[in-house]
């Protein structure tokens, strides 16, 4: 049986590996080894980690300053391996995790890489209205235009090696990069119950630093332009237009644009009746009160949202033509 490798880097996650660590533990397929590079962790993440040494065939790297990339690089390169299983801290597994994200590769050989899957985990209110608003259901994916997260995937190391690895020079958005790079290579497998539970953000504030970041990102690897061009058309210049239209001309002008925000916000609000059925992580279900909240928060999400989105990426294509400038 070809050997598989289960690979993660972290940083400072010593308050919440273990529940990555317990759900690598409960696999119904183990990997051949499990192993850790640590980007320079402050706190007690590498004591955390190696705590499981007698539950799991652990392996930790320590490489301060290293980013997600270069972290990732490293732990491939030392894996023992032929397969892959990538994911990041932070998540909870589930229990066939392991065992379907690699079965294509284990009966395919000529399949490069195969996605797996990732849902919301949300412990508040507020998780669940961002986990609506920003993440699609299993049912919106088209597997064969999917772009996979490395919180859950398996990729061969030998087609890690032919895609050049992940893309170090790139903080954010390496994922994408890297999965360019496989289906170069070829088709993707898909393993839609290969699900990796994971927590979004908690706050309006990290949230936007995150998509702040995911947006310089693409700046950087020049992703996404006419993505990107048409936010800033909306924002910049359709719904000021409609607005001067309302008050210059009719105030019908007005009803447009709010429909065209409700027409905006049509999917996320499906997904979110959907998140009414599911309890939080603690086991309780939403209040009226608290669905009232999220049916507030949903638009606030996605403006806040979109203006980090704005903001970062002519960050990000500033850094990728600052050289050519200064030269």
């Amino acid at each position: 049986m070809t050997a598989i490798s289960l690979i993660c880097t972290v940083y400072n996650e010593g308050a919440a590996i273990h529940r990555l660590l317990e759900s690598i533990a409960g696999q119904t397929l183990l990997p051949d080894e499990v192993l850790f590079v640590d980007g320079g962790s402050s706190d007690d993440t590498v004591a955390q980690i190696e705590a499981y040494a007698d539950r799991l065939p652990l392996r930790v790297l320590v490489a301060p300053g290293a980013n997600i990339s270069r972290g990732r690089n490293l732990a491939i390169a030392a894996a023992a391996g032929e397969i892959i299983a990538v994911t990041d801290a932070g998540v909870r597994l589930a229990p066939v995790w392991l065992e379907e994200i690699t079965w294509p590769l284990r009966q395919n050989a000529e399949l490069p890489a195969v996605a797996g899957w990732f849902e919301v985990d949300a412990a508040t209110p507020f998780e669940a209205a961002m986990g609506a608003t920003v993440l699609p259901t299993v049912s919106e994916i088209d597997p064969a235009r999917f772009l996979p997260s490395s919180r859950s995937l398996a990729v061969r190391k030998s087609a890690w090696a032919a895609a050049g690895g992940y893309p170090e020079w790139l903080d954010y958005c390496e994922d994408l990069v890297f999965d360019f790079a496989l289906r170069q290579q070829g088709g993707l497998g898909w393993a839609p119950e290969a699900v990796a539970h994971f927590r979004p953000r908690g706050s309006l504030p990290a949230f936007f630093r995150q998509y702040y970041r995911y947006s310089r990102g693409d700046g950087k690897a020049d992703l996404w332009r006419k993505r990107h061009a048409l936010r800033y058309a909306a924002y910049l210049w359709i719904g000021p237009g409609l607005l001067w239209l309302a008050m210059a001309a009719h105030p019908l002008f007005l009803l447009l644009l709010a429909a065209g925000f409700a027409l905006y916000c049509r999917t996320p609000y499906r997904r979110l009746l959907a998140a009414w059925a599911r309890p939080l992580t603690s086991g309780r279900r939403l209040t009226r009160a608290e669905k009232l909240a999220t049916l507030l928060l949903v638009p606030l999400i996605r403006v806040v949202g979109d203006v980090a989105k704005m903001v970062g990426y002519p960050a990000g294509v500033w850094w990728r033509y600052k050289p050519m400038i200064n030269d």
